[in-house]
């Protein structure tokens, strides 16, 4: 019996395709894209530097905003310039390492950025039951040790996709319908079973997003129960606007992305471009939205964004 021989080719470059559907709008998307881009990275820029250069902002809760001013420009910066680049120029193409090395940043990032949420969570928790020794919990060293905890779970969580993905052999379509690459969207075009990619990216979920999720709402509720238990009613409004700003930013990281999950697993009558559509904004309203939610209601931030644009020029 004469046996074929089969040589399976693997993809080396794959092809971005943007919004499939919307591509007579590309041009159109673009500009809010850009704008929204452009503000995002200005916006948090400007926070950094109020931070760096204003003494009296050199507290914890504000050095972890600074955090995740740095973590909001990483975000937006490993999705948006590439998919300005298929809108504007038709430049979709991207090495099979170069997708792989932009989706190890972009989960990476989005788990950093959960993390240092929840550490200013914690940040508040102290703040409000034990304002006492807030500083001295708190202080410079577990501030830095915190930090990086945050990013080190960011890079040690995500980087077993990339041994997940490298080794899939990729002879299926290579056009990927979306504007940057993701771990199933990419694995999903494999030859091979992915069932590890799928389990491994769960568990990921679980131990970090989920997880952090749950600790947060620990913390919010033993705040709240603390903040109920101060006779003042001044100091009660007092303390629960100090946790306002942080609860905005919460909300706008948390809850597009689970309704961007929902979305993928269950809404399958929802139009692919629809899909993606709410996949950007997940990538860009919260770089976007941070610094002004913090600079409209932190009264300490407002004065100093005044004094920097107003007061020196006088």
């Amino acid at each position: 019996m004469a046996i074929a021989n089969i040589t399976v080719i693997s993809h080396t470059y794959f092809y971005l395709l943007g919004i499939p559907g919307l591509e007579d709008q590309h041009i159109w998307i673009s500009i809010p894209f850009f704008a929204f881009y452009i503000i995002a990275l200005l916006g948090n820029i400007l926070l950094i530097i109020i931070v760096v250069i204003d003494q009296s902002l050199h507290e914890p809760m504000y050095i972890f905003l600074c955090m995740l001013a740095v973590t909001d420009i990483g975000l937006s910066t490993t999705t948006i310039p590439k998919a300005l680049a298929i809108f504007w120029f038709n430049s979709g193409i991207i090495s099979l390492d170069g997708c792989i090395t932009q989706l190890f940043f972009i989960h990476s990032t989005f788990v950093v950025e959960s993390g240092i949420l929840l550490v200013m969570a914690f940040d508040r928790y102290i703040a409000i039951c034990y304002p006492l020794r807030y500083t001295m919990i708190l202080n410079s060293s577990v501030i830095i040790k915190l930090g990086i905890a945050a990013y080190m779970r960011g890079a040690v969580t995500i980087f077993p996709i990339i041994f997940l993905l490298k080794r899939l052999p990729f002879c299926k379509n290579n056009l990927l319908p979306h504007t940057y690459c993701e771990n199933i969207g990419l694995a999903k075009y494999a030859c091979a079973s992915i069932r590890a990619n799928i389990w491994y990216g769960i568990f990921v979920l679980l131990v970090t997003v989920v997880l952090d999720i749950i600790l947060i709402v620990a913390s919010y509720s033993m705040i709240l129960h603390a903040i109920f238990r101060i006779p003042s009613q001044d100091a009660r409004h007092k303390a629960l606007h100090t946790c306002g700003s942080h609860v905005c930013v919460i909300l706008l990281f948390y809850i597009p992305g689970i309704f961007t999950f929902l979305v993928q697993r269950f809404g399958r009558q929802i139009p692919p471009h629809i899909h993606i559509l709410i996949a950007n904004i997940c990538m860009l309203a919260p770089p976007l939205m941070n610094p002004i939610i913090y600079g409209i209601k932190t009264k300490q931030i407002k004065n100093s964004i005044y004094h920097l644009l107003f007061q020196r020029q006088k």
